[in-house]
């Protein structure tokens, strides 16, 4: 197998494979608990990276087996179901369009920001989309980082979910991750990756 591991990165060849070339997507897991602990230390490292003006709208629901389990899976697609219903635990990843209200505390060099998108909705959700789905990205490398195999998948329905769970709040759906130990036969074999050449320019 050809060394993916790059002496111009400044990260150790153990971390880049934990992380980035050796991580891979699980699809079945074992029955080891993720504790509370984990799940707090995943989201305590995912929160440092950027965000524009430090926004931060990502939300998390951390669906424990059982009852909500059980009505989560409900709203996943057939394929999805039976990892979702067996994963020691499931996140639901939303965007929080009311993220405008921690502007105070978490951009207070600019509070007005606030006030200025309190009455632009539109430009509200869009940035909570596209920060949140920045975040996504973070908190799965985080998964990693904890030792622990996530599952991310985007076959569900997610006005579904919302309706289930955020009916009353202002978080909206954008992805589902399993997270746990992986389980037996959980790695699908590694599909190829782009070239540099096939997506870099310079200009």
């Amino acid at each position: 197998m050809t060394d993916l591991h790059s002496p111009l990165i400044n990260l150790d060849p153990e971390a880049q494979a934990l992380l980035f070339t050796d991580a891979r997507t699980a699809n079945t897991f074992t029955d080891e608990p993720v504790t509370d602990q984990q799940l707090q230390a995943i989201y305590e490292l995912a929160k440092f990276p950027p965000t524009a003006a430090n926004t931060q709208p990502l939300r998390i629901l951390h669906v424990h087996p059982g009852e909500a389990r059980t009505r989560l899976t409900a709203h996943m697609s057939e394929g999805n179901q039976a990892k979702t219903a067996s994963a020691p635990m499931t996140a639901v990843l939303a965007a929080d369009t009311d993220f405008h209200e921690f502007i105070p505390q978490v951009f207070p060099i600019r509070p007005q920001m606030r006030d200025d998108l309190a009455g632009n909705p539109e430009a509200r959700e869009s940035m909570a989309r596209f920060n949140a789905g920045l975040q996504i990205g973070y908190y799965l490398l985080a998964v990693r980082a904890a030792g622990l195999a996530a599952g991310p998948m985007a076959g569900f329905d997610a006005a579904g979910i919302d309706r289930e769970f955020f009916a009353d709040s202002t978080w909206k759906t954008l992805l589902v991750v399993n997270i746990g130990r992986p389980g037996e036969n959980a790695w699908f074999p590694r599909l190829p990756r782009l070239d540099y050449t096939d997506v870099v320019r310079h200009a």
